[in-house]
């Protein structure tokens, strides 16, 4: 039976998760601020003890690889190199997307047409793109502005179903009847069936020069703020 260690830190949302199977075995998240960095290996060393087991037991670590929170993701993926560096472990990574795809399977997604997820990218603009129900990419990810015209084409078909950490905000805008929302984040718990199949596949990463998929690149600011 296959053992993977999933970590998902895309959003606010912080989570690591012990398959064993297809079955979720362990699991640990944290929503608190800014925590991710403190919380990742931690929780990553706490389910193998949960389930009396060494890193070296388990045949991948995977992670998600976005879009999402430049921070969050870098915190995810350096977590996972480091474990995959010192076990000789192959990575694995999963789209942010694809994971809010899989947990919109345990919401009847089998009666929309189409899943639509969503990543919060501020203001009125997320990542996204659309799926058919059994989890087939439609769209390329792309960053989209929202407005009451969005996804129209795909809503005239049928019936929609927004998930994700940027579905709330859109339901004050997108007003069709076919539209259906579910403001959520994306759980490493949810990753188990893209990673099994990425493994069993032979799917995985060089650990040397993976980098996330950040959709956008990474602009620092200026504070505002006086300091003096």
């Amino acid at each position: 039976m296959e053992k993977i260690i999933l970590i998902e830190t895309s959003t606010s949302l912080c989570s690591v998760a012990l398959a064993e199977g297809e079955t979720v075995t362990a699991y640990r998240e944290s929503s608190a601020p800014k925590a991710h960095a403190s919380l990742t290996a931690v929780f990553v060393q706490e389910v193998l003890e949960e389930r009396g087991l060494k890193l070296s037991d388990c045949d991948a670590v995977c992670v998600s690889k976005g879009p999402g929170s430049y921070t969050g993701l870098r915190v995810g993926v350096s977590t996972a190199k480091g474990l995959c560096f010192g076990s000789g472990l192959p990575l694995i990574a999963v789209g942010t997307l694809d994971t809010l795809v899989a947990q919109a399977a345990d919401q009847t997604a089998s009666s929309f047409k189409y899943i639509i997820p969503m990543i919060d990218a501020r203001r009125m603009e997320v990542y996204s793109a659309v799926f058919a129900p059994e989890g087939t990419q439609i769209t390329e990810t792309s960053p989209v502005i929202v407005d009451e015209n969005s996804f129209a084409d795909y809503l005239e078909q049928g019936a929609c179903l927004f998930i994700g950490d940027g579905a709330g905000k859109c339901a004050d805008v997108i007003k069709h009847p076919n539209a259906s929302f579910i403001q959520c984040n994306p759980k490493a718990s949810a990753m188990v069936q893209p990673a099994l199949k990425a493994l069993r596949n032979g799917e995985f990463c060089d650990v040397a020069y993976f980098e996330p998929f950040y959709l956008k690149e990474f602009v620092a600011t200026v504070s505002k703020k006086k300091l003096f």
